[in-house]
């Protein structure tokens, strides 16, 4: 800890066809030590966020495999630094070492049926040819794959501890000043968020009032809303409430064993679309964009890559023209309500932001208007019984987005309604246990990711992806000296090319059952398909 990344020369395999690259990320450890978040960047781009397992005597490995094609902007350039931050704590206690090894890998997917973007070394250019959906992984659906980004400006910074912000508190806000190209037609800025430190369980966190008058010494409190906030020269432009990602260590350890929960090895990023602000953007002039976390308590990590479209047939000193024709500040509703008498009480917290707006962009692609409507939903509930022993969180997010593109006559050219949902119980109940200083900790807990997109007149698709545990542990101070966890696990996938799903179930650090049904259409789509990486 406190020592900077670990960093290395990066360029692309010379003489090398390819249509997409996948990084893997090889890790293993062996003794004890405490689960510990890390990331990989490339030039100042963070390409990936994740955790480590929790080591045990017998030693653990896991390998995370994430499609990066949308980053091929950075990764058809050469002599540019690859750079890994995963700070640990070595001593007499925490003995465990990971090693890490980190790869690139180069596929040429040729489809006879579908063709794809194609990239030779030789002229160092990124075709598409036509739209390929591809399922990504358990954090992002997207039904249409689209052209990767021309250009991706990070923001991110330049220090000891990594290419993150360090976020400690909601009046904080992070970010840096960028200059786009006038010829940019669409722009948008991807988020990596988690949070740590006495916010990492964020959704269970009581108000600072239950904490005083309790004359508890947690500094887990705040209350239990956090909302990622993203700003333009001090603007609110787009938000979002993060999928409340659990660590390897996290509400019992034994759950994650051998499975791992959702989204910790691969931790989601999250999109917001900024061309609604081209108008002000592709002036000539630096903006800052900036990055803060709502209602936070330290710590939360935080940053950015900006990925911009380029009209490569407008050569500056060319430009692309756009407005905001309907720009409102985001309608935003918070409620907060708590009772509690002593160590037992009920407390609430309910949010609705909702927003549209409306541009026109006018480049060789065509002068194009489109509406964007969003609502967004939060409401968290937290209840203690039993003085104080028995725990109850439940939470709900859901978001829906609806985007409408329209020709400059006034006809729709396309509809696209996006919804997710991120439910979220989790049930806690503590008991002296036999052996001095020692707890009995029972738990059960069910969270989801749920995803739909509809394209009116083309495509559709959904995803669900669901964990559902519960365990039972005995600790003393923070650390499990044994105990049993039940793990299940589903996950499915389907459009209108193909079916998808798993089931995995595991107890007491064993697998007992991993069933996978797969259906594909007969006949060829016209979304085609690709190996898998």
């Amino acid at each position: 800890m406190g020592l900077p990344p670990v960093s290395a020369n990066y360029s692309p395999p010379t003489n090398c066809s390819w249509t997409h690259v996948a990084l893997q990320f090889n890790a293993s450890s062996l003794g004890f030590q405490y689960d510990r978040i890390a990331a990989v960047w490339l030039d100042g781009a963070e390409l990936l966020r994740t955790s480590t397992a929790e080591p045990n005597e017998n030693g653990v490995y896991w390998t995370v495999t994430k499609d990066v094609t949308r980053y091929s902007s950075i990764l058809l350039n050469h002599n540019i630094s690859l750079s890994i931050m995963l700070e640990n704590l070595v001593n007499d206690v925490y003995t465990d070492v990971y090693n890490v090894n980190v790869s690139f890998l180069y596929y040429d997917v040729k489809k006879t049926d579908v063709p794809l973007s194609s990239y030779t070394d030789s002229n160092r250019k990124l075709k598409l040819e036509n739209d390929n959906p591809i399922k990504n992984g358990v954090n992002n659906l997207r039904s249409e794959y689209e052209k990767p980004a021309d250009l991706i400006i990070p923001i991110s910074r330049n220090g000891s501890e990594g290419s993150w912000f360090r976020i400690l508190n909601e009046s904080e806000l992070h970010g840096q000043r960028v200059t786009i190209p006038k010829n940019t037609y669409k722009a948008v800025i991807e988020i990596y968020v988690s949070s740590h430190g006495y916010d990492e369980f964020w959704y269970s966190n009581p108000p600072d009032s239950y904490i005083q008058m309790n004359n508890l010494t947690t500094k887990r409190g705040h209350g239990a809303y956090r909302e990622v906030m993203v700003n333009i020269d001090g603007n609110l432009v787009g938000s979002v409430v993060p999928f409340p990602v659990i660590f390897t260590g996290g509400i019992n350890p034994l759950y994650w064993e051998p499975l791992v929960s959702i989204g910790a090895f691969d931790l989601p990023s999250y999109d917001i679309d900024l061309t609604p602000f081209l108008g002000l953007l592709i002036d000539g002039q630096a903006h800052f964009l900036g990055l803060g976390v709502n209602d936070s308590i330290p710590f939360w990590l935080v940053d950015a890559n900006l990925h911009l479209w380029v009209d490569n047939n407008c050569t500056l000193p060319c430009q692309v023209q756009a407005k905001s024709l309907d720009v409102r500040t985001p309608k935003f509703k918070i409620q907060r309500s708590s009772s509690f008498l002593g160590l037992d009480g009920s407390f609430e917290v309910e949010m609705k932001r909702k927003n549209e707006i409306s541009y026109w962009v006018n480049s060789t692609e065509g002068n194009l208007t489109t509406i964007i409507k969003q609502e967004l939903k939060f409401k968290n509930k937290i209840n203690f019984y039993l003085n104080g022993t028995e725990k109850k969180i439940e939470q709900k997010v859901e978001e829906e987005i609806e985007v409408r593109v329209m020709s400059d006559s006034g006809s729709t050219i396309s509809k696209t309604k996006v919804k997710r949902k991120f439910p979220l119980t989790i049930t806690t109940k503590t008991f002296p246990a036999k052996e001095n200083g020692t707890r009995l900790i029972q738990s059960d807990l069910d969270h989801e990711w749920k995803e739909k997109k509809k394209v009116d007149g083309g495509s559709s698709s959904t995803m669900t992806n669901r964990q559902q545990c519960n365990g039972w542990m005995v600790v003393q101070d923070q650390n499990v000296l044994y105990g049993g966890a039940i793990t299940q696990q589903t996950y499915s996938y389907s459009d209108e090319a193909d079916c998808y799903s798993r089931v995995i179930s595991a107890a007491n650090g064993k697998l007992l059952n991993d069933t996978v049904n797969s259906l594909y259409a007969a006949a060829p789509s016209k979304f085609g398909s690709f190996s898998a990486l």
